[in-house]
């Protein structure tokens, strides 16, 4: 057979088997959206120095693209609505949708965009950009992964929770604050996050 016939069916050869090795990765990794009915976020940050205040933002959506034998196909994008916070106190919640902290007008979603998964001993890591306030940074989530299951109502479902993320708000630009007499804050520095979501295949 002539040298270029060959090369000609080696090559084609190989373009059908990195095609072939494309589809089985895009069909392996499977897309799953947040279900905001069964997702919330809920923090928690220290009031004048003696007590710890608790509260949540159930508006939750965005998508998981997962492959449980591929965590390089990995990937999630989370958006939380600011406008949704809830500390069960209306005040309370106003101030912290007002310019004073999160401005819901001016920065309505903090969102979290991954770069990279990795599942190890440790389990599972989401590396990405974490937007609060206007300002990105770099953030890595540890968190656990659950399922895939199959609901009553024939539909694939994923459970992601988040293990504690501990943030300085004054890193994302979360900076009013005022001093007691005793020389603490009323509002603390550090505000402890967990993310918990369950996410529906998309069909």
């Amino acid at each position: 057979m002539p040298r270029i016939m060959v090369s000609k069916i080696v090559s084609a050869a190989a373009v059908g088997l990195v095609s072939l090795l494309m589809v089985s990765s895009a069909q392996a990794a499977d897309t799953y959206n947040i279900d905001p009915a069964h997702s919330a976020a809920t923090f928690a940050v220290r009031h004048m120095v003696i007590s710890t205040v608790r509260g949540s933002i159930p508006a939750v959506s965005g998508t998981i693209v997962f492959d449980p034998e591929n965590p390089a196909a990995c990937s999630v994008q989370a958006v939380l609505e600011v406008a949704s916070i809830d500390t069960d106190n209306t005040m309370r919640d106003t101030d912290l949708k007002s310019v004073n902290f999160l401005d819901a007008v001016k920065f309505p979603k903090i969102e979290f965009v991954s770069t990279r998964i990795e599942h190890g001993k440790a389990g599972w890591i989401a590396h990405g950009k974490l937007t609060i306030h206007g300002v990105t940074k770099e953030l890595s989530i540890p968190f656990e992964l659950s399922g895939p299951v199959k609901d009553p109502w024939g539909n694939t479902r994923i459970g992601v929770e988040t293990l504690p993320i501990k943030l300085d708000r004054k890193d994302y630009g979360l900076t009013y604050n005022k001093t007691l007499d005793s020389g603490g804050l009323v509002v603390g520095d550090i505000v402890t996050i967990t993310i918990s979501a369950e996410a529906t295949k998309a069909k």
